[in-house]
């Protein structure tokens, strides 16, 4: 039971984007496109539930004073593995996503759930937060970018849903805005029920 509430926390209760308002710099800077922010959420994902595995398994050997660079170390080596292999195997994606991969490193989600939660508890607990955190990231995400994908250009993953153009502020940077706050507001709404 524990480890479902640790789990399903990360979708609704704490999502990092709609309830904790973390990581935002991707999130507005990438999601145009839902195939965009699925890629961006699920880097995030790997990169999450891998560190918080490793840091839970060391975090016994790791001195105090030492502890958020050795946590930065450690995120940075899994986030060069991702940008690595979406440069090999998704060249396309890796190349809409751009500078948004490296920054994974400074994400506030991922270090935040490095030191608040996989610091001080056992690895599998760590593993089902990393799992449930970077699934809530990828959920928001590419439901944010599908949002703005089927107002911006009337598609959604490229299949095209209507004839005619989008309106075009959704695929810019306020459309990112706006999308986020409706979202937002639906969420908060959803949580009180």
């Amino acid at each position: 039971m524990k480890q479902m509430k640790n789990f399903s926390k990360g979708f609704i209760q704490e999502n990092p984007v709609f309830i904790l308002l973390l990581g935002l710099c991707p999130t507005l800077g990438v999601t145009t496109s839902a195939f965009n922010g699925l890629g961006m959420g699920l880097a995030t994902a790997f990169v999450l539930v891998m560190s918080n595995l490793v840091i839970s398994l060391i975090k016994n050997l790791i001195p105090d004073k030492v502890r958020i660079p050795s946590f930065i170390v450690i995120i940075a080596s899994f986030v060069t593995i991702v940008d690595l292999v979406m440069n090999g195997f998704l060249p396309a994606l890796h190349e809409q996503l751009g500078l948004f991969i490296p920054l994974i490193v400074v994400n506030c989600i991922v270090l935040g759930r490095a030191e608040a939660f996989a610091s001080k508890n056992n690895v599998w607990s760590s593993i089902v937060d990393g799992f449930g955190m970077g699934l809530g990231f990828a959920f928001a995400l590419t439901l944010l970018g599908a949002v703005r994908e089927i107002l911006g250009s009337g598609a959604i993953f490229g299949i095209q849903l209507y004839e005619g153009d989008g309106m075009l502020v959704f695929v810019l940077a306020p459309g990112a805005f706006i999308t986020l706050g409706y979202l937002i507001a639906i969420m908060n709404k959803f949580k009180k029920a």
